[in-house]
């Protein structure tokens, strides 16, 4: 599948020792009515047990400019959440990204087993979309085993 590019999202969450995310490259929108969104996470990622007791999430859509927070949540727990100027929490606890300009906050509606990953579908109960009436950054690609920027849109 690495010859299929895709956007890439950083879905967050609230846990009982702290903040959690990882980058995720499987986001869908699933339904309009009701609006349901999902993505898969590998069951050897070190957020599964977190996910998997979440009751929701918020999801990053990534410009092309953030390619260095992809790689941040990539990378180890520890360091995602290390630098306190990257993130604010929500009044519902989950944790979200600042210059983000687009994301969504999701309650889980639906989690399961398929394969070597766990399928989530959220409701979403609110979006965040700071480009309305402006241009829209360029969205952050992967590709290939590597994060791209796409050189021209529609």
């Amino acid at each position: 599948m690495r010859h299929y590019p895709a956007g890439v999202t950083i879905v967050t969450l609230r846990a009982a020792h702290g903040p959690v995310g990882f980058t995720a490259t499987s986001f869908a929108s699933l339904s309009l009515d009701p609006p349901l969104v999902s993505f898969n996470i590998a069951h050897t990622s070190s957020s599964l047990d977190a996910l998997r007791a979440a009751e929701s999430v918020v999801i990053h859509f990534l410009g092309a400019h953030q390619r260095e927070l992809a790689q941040r949540f990539s990378r180890s727990a520890a360091e995602r959440f290390a630098d306190p100027a990257l993130w604010a929490e929500l009044e519902s606890g989950e944790p979200v990204l600042h210059e983000t300009p687009l994301w969504l906050r999701a309650v889980v509606h639906q989690r399961f087993d398929i394969g070597d990953h766990t399928f989530v579908a959220g409701l979403v109960t609110h979006v965040h979309d700071e480009t309305r009436g402006a241009s829209p950054a360029a969205p952050l690609l992967y590709y290939d085993g590597r994060y791209h920027q796409p050189t021209e849109l529609g």
